[in-house]
């Protein structure tokens, strides 16, 4: 079976496939000219994305309404002026978290950017802490 040496460990390549459709978030990774080169390709997404969007610009698979907002963070990130953003947003009536983060080799280069979708509304309710503890005792 391959591995892949990463920091912290190895996996291997159904380990990954593995994690990356059990999360719920869901993510996008663009490479240094802003192109897709991969999408987490799991049942929770809430902004589809399929084979065929690998390989578009990011703002090919952006509705036109935010593609002037990611143009202006993904500027920063390519300049250096920002690692990281974090939008709240909402998407028929949900409440999603869009994090930007900037990607960089270990001599500072920029690589690209990963984003991050995920629902938080089970984050935002009142009773946080009850509710932790339902669902630790509460197995499904």
């Amino acid at each position: 079976m391959n591995e892949i040496k990463l920091k912290g460990g190895h996996l291997s390549l159904p380990e990954l496939n593995a994690i990356f459709t059990t999360i719920p978030q869901e993510f996008d990774v663009l490479d240094e000219n802003d192109i897709v080169v991969w999408s987490s390709m799991n049942e929770h997404r809430i902004f589809p994305r399929t084979e065929k969007d690998i390989g578009k610009t990011v703002f090919e698979v952006h509705p036109g309404h935010s593609q002037g907002r990611v143009k202006a963070v993904l500027k920063q990130m390519h300049e250096g002026e920002r690692n990281s953003i974090s939008i709240n947003i909402h998407k028929n009536g949900q409440p999603l978290n869009i994090s930007f983060y900037s990607l960089h080799d270990d001599n500072g280069k920029y690589l690209g950017c990963v984003e991050v979708t995920q629902p938080i509304q089970s984050y935002q309710v009142k009773g946080s802490k009850w509710r932790n503890f339902i669902n630790i005792i509460h197995k499904k």
